[in-house]
């Protein structure tokens, strides 16, 4: 499972059991993260839950990630035995976008926040899979 951390809400995506490919499940509200993920857990298998890390140029921690500290201290909380797995989640909101144009989206389906949210979730899932493939 992976989560792309927002202030309003975070994009998730889970991969097939095989590890193959990833794919977008939801997005769902930051404040009700935790209760989200505990009950996804219960009733799928989830082996790790890899989390996006926002990072400048730099490779520095980002603005936001004062914000997403706490949000993933109460997600730990919820699942206290699940690896939580922070990954480098740089420019996935751009190539979020990108694919989205690439796929044909209309303008207004593009202006969806949450579903940009939940591809850079897939994109994230994707990179980490591909990461643990090398």
């Amino acid at each position: 499972m992976a989560i792309d951390f927002g202030r309003k809400r975070c994009g998730i995506a889970v991969t097939d059991t095989l590890r193959i490919v990833a794919n977008g499940l939801t997005t769902v509200p930051t404040a009700s993260l935790p209760e989200f993920v505990a009950d996804y857990c219960r009733r799928e298998p989830v082996d790790a839950i890899i989390v996006g890390e926002p990072r400048d140029m730099h490779g520095n921690p980002s603005e936001s990630q004062r914000f997403i500290t706490p949000a993933l201290a109460r997600l730990k909380k919820a699942v206290p035995d699940m690896p939580v797995v922070p990954f480098d989640e740089r420019f996935t909101s751009v190539l979020a976008h990108r694919a989205m144009l690439d796929g044909g989206l209309p303008k207004m389906a593009r202006r969806d926040k949450a579903l940009v949210d939940e591809i850079s979730a897939t994109i994230l899932l994707n990179d980490y899979l591909q990461s643990q493939n090398i």
